[in-house]
């Protein structure tokens, strides 16, 4: 996976352990980086919030977080209120990457990892944030059929050693404390998958299509 160069990674998410889930194993891969993570949601829990910090620590990666709704309703966020919600909390408006959720999701479905991703894009095509390059988390999960599978078609594809897979998966049972048997441990994938954009057309057009690419 092309990191080597790579300076400055800003990673947004919706949740705290979307992080670890989806890109954990690369984050732990690449310590020469500069990891910032932003997590939009859950900033007030007092559970959560102290375990993604923690999280952050083991990750060796800088972060903060937001404090948009996330209750079990799911009501749709304004989109505009992400985006204000993004720019106030990210600290540099330059990364030589940014990773972020699919604009469909990682899995059938959650909506505020497809408005994180389309926040995401748009701040990216707008210019009020600047990456050379983005990349989107690239799981699916066949309509609810199985867990999470990284996307083996998706740009970069990488198996994770199992050592690194083995303190990611200590993140999400230890640090954040799911249980063996939870989504989150179950699901905690193996391999890790991303869809690259080096330019924002490429990625508004992927969000005009869905998140699939043609």
């Amino acid at each position: 996976m092309p990191l080597k160069k790579t300076k400055t990674v800003a990673v947004i998410v919706a949740h705290p352990d979307d992080e670890t889930l989806w890109a954990g194993g690369t984050i732990l891969s690449h310590p020469q980086c500069n990891w910032f993570i932003l997590c939009l949601t859950r900033g007030s829990d007092p559970d959560r919030a102290p375990k993604f910090y923690k999280a952050l620590k083991v990750l060796k990666a800088e972060g903060i977080m937001g404090d948009l709704d996330d209750g079990p309703d799911q009501v749709p966020l304004n989109e505009k209120q992400i985006e204000e919600t993004i720019m106030k909390l990210l600290p540099k408006r330059h990364y030589d990457l940014i990773m972020t959720h699919n604009p469909a999701g990682e899995y059938t479905r959650h909506i505020r990892h497809e408005e994180v991703s389309r926040a995401v894009i748009n701040l990216w095509k707008d210019a009020k944030i600047s990456a050379s390059e983005l990349w989107s988390f690239a799981y699916e999960d066949g309509n609810k059929e199985y867990y999470p599978r990284p996307s083996e078609n998706a740009s970069f594809y990488r198996a994770l050693t199992k050592r690194i897979w083995q303190k990611k998966y200590n993140i999400i049972t230890e640090t954040y404390g799911f249980e063996n048997s939870s989504f989150e441990a179950e699901t905690s994938p193996q391999s890790e998958a991303f869809w690259q954009f080096t330019e924002p057309s490429q990625a508004e057009e992927w969000v005009e299509n869905g998140g699939v690419l043609k």
